[in-house]
């Protein structure tokens, strides 16, 4: 369960780079590689394949020839995400590549010890999880252009082509979208420490509007990524072995464990942004759901985690705001519970379209090109957590209480509460 806010008093100043955030991209990994040391050509080649050898059925018997190698010449953190990532997307399709109806149970050994060994390195699971599928899985195309999508490219895919593609890079720009918001709520937590009303107030504004961007960047979705690919094709290769009644048992990493392991799989509800907000501006979640974001924050590069315990340690901002004399600030602290409101408001509509409409759709599909989709899990998301609840409530203190995880889980077909209601002013 997530600890209660404590009094500690945050080291000032709160600074990013002391939780290598970047100023420039946050907590995407900035100018990943695209290249590992020529030792490590085995997995790059397979991981350049990874489509391909996944669509013929062919991967798991390349994977069963790759020599064992050591992970010692490695080295620096962008080898060893490089790395990371190139190993989880092949352990990814070495699980999936049959399906829900043969998955792989054993790991083998020539995957399963440098995938764990370079996870430990990095304090990161030995899974795909959002620091790789995402926050080092991005690369320009003209170094010297823009962060927009068509100066873009992945730097690892899995099945679902340009859908896939669209998937992994409109996250990317989602993350890109919210630095503006990571830095003004570094600058708001200080202005709170060392009073000053006007900063505090702007730096309110900024985050405000850094959520506004993230909705609005979040819609690219919709020109991307076809939902009947997602939920068929897509879904699954972003699935984990952790309550996943396809894998009750786990998955054994063979040479690294005697016993299954169990990981949850991609989920934006890894992502740090949104726990960051929730924890500046008081978000407070059923202990359930709290739980399980709770537990998301261990697929997070440990310094990224250690960002979101700090805020949550450091001074309260709805205390702050509801003192008196900070009516300008409290009346922007609301605009910002608004705007978070308005952005999982419209996932609601994202999830509807890419997993409740796509899981009809395919139901009622006749033959087609496309695979049915994983019916074991045609009821979660692919973190693995149920849909019998709502995105978001309201409770009486005015708060929102996202229930679900952002990005995570179908809701029900009960209405969803939408507030909140504004704290009152003065």
């Amino acid at each position: 369960m997530e600890p209660q806010r404590q009094s500690l008093k945050t080291t000032l100043p709160l600074c990013l780079g002391r939780y290598h955030i970047s100023e420039e991209f946050g907590f995407l990994l900035p100018n990943p590689l695209k290249e590992l040391p020529e030792y490590y050509q085995p997995w790059v080649e397979i991981a350049n394949k990874l489509p391909y050898l996944i669509e013929r059925h062919q991967l798991r018997a390349r994977v069963n020839q790759m020599p064992l190698l050591s992970c010692s010449l490695l080295h620096g953190h962008h080898q060893l995400r490089l790395a990371h990532l190139v190993l989880s997307a092949v352990t990814m399709g070495y699980v999936w590549q049959e399906g829900e109806r043969q998955p792989a149970e054993v790991l083998p050994r020539n995957l399963a010890v440098p995938m764990v060994g370079v996870s430990g390195s990095l304090g990161l699971p030995p899974i795909l999880a959002h620091s790789g599928l995402v926050l080092a899985n991005w690369t320009k195309k003209d170094p010297k252009g823009p962060l927009e999508i068509s100066n873009l490219e992945t730097i690892v895919s899995l099945p679902g082509g340009e859908s896939l593609r669209g998937f992994v890079l409109v996250t990317v720009l989602v993350e890109k979208a919210a630095v503006p918001g990571i830095k003004a709520l570094t600058q708001a937590t200080n202005a709170i420490l060392q009073p000053n009303e006007d900063t505090l107030l702007k730096a309110l504004q900024r985050l405000r509007l850094s959520i506004q961007d993230i909705t609005r960047t979040l819609g690219q979705m919709h020109d991307y990524v076809d939902p009947d690919i997602f939920y068929a094709v897509i879904r699954i290769f972003l699935s984990g072995w952790s309550g996943n009644p396809v894998m009750p048992g786990g998955l054994v990493y063979e040479g690294a464990s005697t016993e299954p392991l169990k990981y949850a799989g991609g989920s934006a509800a890894q992502s740090t942004v949104f726990h960051a907000f929730d924890a500046f501006l008081g978000v407070r979640h059923s202990e359930e759901s709290a739980d399980f974001l709770y537990r998301m924050r261990d697929y997070m590069p440990p310094s990224h985690k250690a960002f979101i315990e700090e805020i949550h340690s450091g001074p309260s901002l709805r205390d702050h705001v509801r003192a008196p004399g900070h009516a300008r600030c409290l009346q922007a602290y609301n605009l910002c519970l608004e705007a978070l409101v308005e952005l999982r408001s419209y996932h609601i509509t994202m999830v509807t379209k890419y997993l409740i409409t796509a899981a009809a759709r395919a139901r009622s599909r006749g033959p087609s090109h496309l695979p049915g989709g994983p019916r074991a899990l045609e009821n979660r998301g692919t973190g693995v957590r149920g849909s019998t609840c709502s995105l978001l409530e309201t409770k009486s203190s005015g708060f929102p209480d996202p229930v679900c995880p952002w990005l995570t889980v179908l809701f029900s077909q009960e209405k969803a509460i939408l507030g909140p209601q504004r704290l009152p002013l003065g």
